[in-house]
């Protein structure tokens, strides 16, 4: 069983929450997790109030199938999201267009060791860790069969707050420069 500070059985203070704008408008909702000043600037750990999801397209034959990610921003999104919508309600769960990543409400299913999905990401500029994924749905699109995984890992974002007081998400290069500050700071509250 997947346990997890960030778990959804938590205990969140709503009023310690935030909400991410991406460039389209759309919003998403998160819990503080973490909040660090460096030199004058508040940095925030933001873990997303609904769970995170990712659609795979299941594409070869029996012997040699291989899930494709669908881009968080592809327009294909936009012609599957009726159907994924459709087939989470089915359970309960309800499909979101949110900013930076798709996301469900509702109470996740158990996790069952059958219904796990190991993602191996191939980069190798980075060394990355295998991804575990939950299924919580199979579909059908125009013959083409789709998954929806819901990450066992927490999606976590980095942000600054502008002066404004409005959360702006790192950058690649800002977060390189504070990552070991961020670390640094979270790995001594561990101890």
């Amino acid at each position: 069983m997947f346990s997890s500070p960030f778990s959804e059985d938590n205990d969140h203070d709503p009023t310690g929450s935030i909400t991410l704008t991406d460039e389209k408008g759309r919003s998403l909702e998160c819990y503080v997790e973490h909040s660090l000043t460096v030199d004058e600037q508040e940095y925030v750990l933001l873990l997303p109030v609904d769970s995170p999801i990712e659609i795979f397209a299941w594409e070869g034959d029996d012997e040699n199938e291989e899930a494709i990610l669908v881009e968080f921003d592809d327009a294909i999104i936009d012609d599957l999201f009726a159907t994924a919508q459709a087939v989470l309600a089915e359970q309960n769960l309800v499909l979101k267009q949110t900013a930076y990543a798709l996301t469900v409400a509702g109470d996740l299913p158990p996790v069952e060791e059958s219904e796990l999905f190991t993602l191996e990401i191939e980069d190798e500029a980075a060394d990355l860790e295998p991804e575990q994924l939950q299924l919580l749905a199979n579909f059908y699109h125009d013959d083409q069969e789709y998954a929806i995984y819901t990450p066992l890992d927490p999606l976590l974002f980095f942000a600054k707050i502008t002066k404004t007081g409005e959360p702006v998400l790192l950058s690649p290069e800002e977060f390189r420069k504070v990552q070991p500050l961020l670390e640094e700071q979270l790995f001594n509250e561990v101890e």
